[in-house]
């Protein structure tokens, strides 16, 4: 079963499995919708297409294909891997990996204060690990983004969990890149629990 979140930016949608996969569809002010990372589930690309008029496919990491592919394919839109930029769009592009292994991009959205993060931040059982309900990916502790704090988001959505709302998420997402190496031993007690659930 998946749990479908409609929002003021949209829709978001989060797979019932142990890694909780997050998708969203955002509507901008031009009645435009771009799909952030999809996976196909019919129920939410419905809601999807009643928002407005499809414009791309985002894909903000490059080993996150999902169905990317298959639904700007279905849309007839562009499926714009870790794109660069994004100048027709109301999103910034942020630069949050780039090396041999790993290639993503956040989205920032200045004018609703929303975060879209694929992969460094999540609010899933695997990420969140410390004492807030948003946590930074496992391989990247030592190493946190911290190109996505600072931003005062009001918004934050993410690859693998559900998306978190209100004035209280700038800060937790800078709590959360700030304890990233402190929460190091927390993470490994919790990894016997989480590689259990990921079978």
């Amino acid at each position: 079963m998946t749990r479908i979140f409609r929002h003021d930016l949209g829709v978001s949608w989060v797979m019932d499995e142990a890694m909780e996969r997050g998708s969203h569809a955002l509507r901008d002010d031009d009645g435009r919708v771009w799909l952030v990372d999809p996976t196909r589930d019919e129920e939410a690309l419905a809601a999807a297409a009643e928002m407005g008029t499809p414009a791309a496919v985002l894909q903000l990491l490059d080993r996150h294909s999902r169905d990317c592919a298959a639904i700007a394919g279905a849309l007839e839109v562009p499926h714009l891997r870790v794109p660069d930029a994004l100048p027709t769009s109301p999103f910034e592009v942020r630069h949050v990996v780039n090396n041999r292994f790993w290639h993503e991009v956040a989205l920032w959205w200045p004018a609703r204060r929303a975060l879209v993060v694929a992969e460094a931040l999540g609010t899933n059982a695997a990420f969140a690990v410390g004492d807030g309900p948003v946590g930074v990916h496992p391989v990247l502790r030592l190493l946190p983004p911290t190109v996505l704090r600072g931003t005062g988001a009001e918004h934050l959505l993410v690859g693998h969990g559900a998306p978190l709302h209100g004035p209280d998420v700038a800060g937790q997402v800078d709590h959360a890149i700030a304890r990233s190496r402190h929460d190091l031993p927390r993470l490994a007690l919790k990894l016997p629990t989480l590689i259990r659930a990921a079978r």
